[in-house]
């Protein structure tokens, strides 16, 4: 199903648009794949339009995204707060992109919510709080990116669609939609991909350049997850992994390189549940994966601080590791029926 946009609502932000403005784009904390490529992907078609553009992320991203174009301009408010902080109070426009509550932005909360630009959200998140003067939000689609086509497109910005754009938009809708395996994807997500490849993605180059561009320390940690961190419970139909920050030092952690570990939980046969559990400075960063009807939004949000969608969701412990672990396997045999009852 194509969302359609607030008619109204858009004609205000296209006369918005009519004339140069001072433009700040910001994601979420830690951004993936569908954070950093709908804000480049919406910062290129801007660009074209005459804006003054810049992009802020509340912290760094990973290594293997560092090749979208002008990903360099991203500014990580963590190491320039100063150069953030001015960039967002300045600002006439502000787009939030691909997260639902202030507090995602971590420490740029303060200044995102002290600006007073006009703020756009655009999000595919349930239940997004009131922070934005025009909200764009569609829990039924299975990337911000895909969103931020179909925004540029009802803006009437199809002519601003090239190559950088749709390598942007693609790795977006690619990452998030598991490379196009969950539920999330319809055939009018297939049809915006030909489009976008029509534009000048080239869909083998950005697969590889994002999962064939690991580092050997990172492909080492991933085998030793596997192999050595693990463990599955059968009559539950859950795998999970706990990783302590003393592992992580030891294969030379660089962000990014934890991503997608979660899912291969969920390769092994029978399995509907995944959680991955790693030990940070303060506390205990979770992710969960699932299939079918299982929601792990719902157990992430009850249990863990948490949210995100029906079978990819994360959440935050302030308890020891092992003390999270030790509840998690407390709490799971309350979803046995809800497991089993899944094909």
């Amino acid at each position: 199903m194509i969302p359609e946009f607030n008619k109204s609502n858009l004609a205000e932000i296209r006369q918005l648009l009519s004339t140069p403005k001072k433009v700040c784009i910001i994601t979420h904390q830690k951004p993936d794949g569908d954070a950093l490529g709908s804000s480049l992907g919406l910062y290129h078609v801007l660009e074209q339009l005459g804006h003054h553009v810049n992009i802020v992320s509340p912290s760094d991203f990973p290594e293997f995204l560092a090749w979208m174009p002008e990903s360099s301009k991203v500014i990580d408010f963590v190491r320039y707060p100063a150069v953030a902080t001015d960039l967002l109070k300045n600002a006439d426009l502000i787009f939030c992109l691909d997260f639902n509550e202030p507090h995602r932005v971590e420490k740029a909360r303060e200044a995102l919510m002290g600006s007073l630009a006009v703020r756009i959200l655009i999000d595919h998140h349930i239940k997004p709080a009131d922070f934005c003067n025009y909200t764009f939000s569609y829990p039924e689609a299975c990337a911000t990116a895909e969103l931020v086509y179909h925004f540029i497109i009802q803006l009437g910005f199809r002519s601003q669609l090239n190559k950088q754009v749709a390598e942007c938009l693609y790795a977006g809708i690619m990452t998030d939609s598991g490379s196009f395996r969950f539920a999330s994807m319809s055939a009018d997500t297939h049809n915006i991909i030909a489009e976008l490849m029509r534009a000048g993605a080239v869909n083998y180059l950005i697969h590889e350049q994002i999962y064939d561009n690991f580092s050997t320390n990172r492909m080492k940690f991933l085998g030793y997850c596997l192999s050595e961190k693990m463990e599955i419970i059968s009559d539950l139909r859950t795998a999970y992994f706990a990783i302590t920050q003393e592992e992580l030092q030891r294969f030379n952690h660089r962000p990014g390189d934890t991503e997608g570990i979660v899912n291969y939980g969920l390769s092994i046969k029978g399995i509907i549940l995944s959680a991955f559990f790693c030990e940070k400075d303060d506390f205990v960063k979770i992710s969960f994966r699932s299939k079918d009807l299982f929601s792990v939004k719902d157990l992430a949000a009850i249990h863990f601080n948490g949210g995100g969608h029906r079978n990819a969701a994360g959440g935050k412990s302030s308890a020891t590791l092992d003390l999270t672990v030790e509840y998690f396997l407390k709490i799971l045999p309350s979803y046995k029926d809800a497991l089993l009852v899944c094909p």
